[in-house]
């Protein structure tokens, strides 16, 4: 399925939200982290172990293309960087399309 024009349209303006609200539910993991009692050179190489493989996530970055938007979103849906309701604004065929493969995977 391609990502209709008013589709891609409302996944552009809402990205920039989804993803500072996944990277602020990172930070506080992070805080929550930093804050344990394990030593700081073990605290240190866990952080950055968990920021390299966190980047990696749809949450953090992706690459903007209208071919590959569906598939982001599924892939932001699995990774619970988002939910089924924040696709709301969505057309009927979108929100169906994510819901049949994300109950698949």
């Amino acid at each position: 399925m391609e990502i209709t024009e008013r589709d891609w349209k409302i996944f552009r303006k809402k990205i920039a939200n989804w993803q500072e609200r996944y990277m602020e539910r990172l930070v506080v993991e992070y805080i929550t982290f930093l804050q344990s009692e394990k030593p700081a050179s073990s605290k240190f190489w866990e952080l950055e172990k968990r920021i390299k493989q966190d980047k990696k996530c749809p949450g953090v970055l992706i690459e903007m293309r209208r071919s590959t938007a569906i598939n982001n979103i599924i892939s932001m849906v699995l990774d619970e960087v988002i939910t089924m309701e924040d696709l709301d604004e969505f057309s009927d065929g979108l929100k169906e399309t994510v819901k049949y493969i994300v109950e698949k995977h």
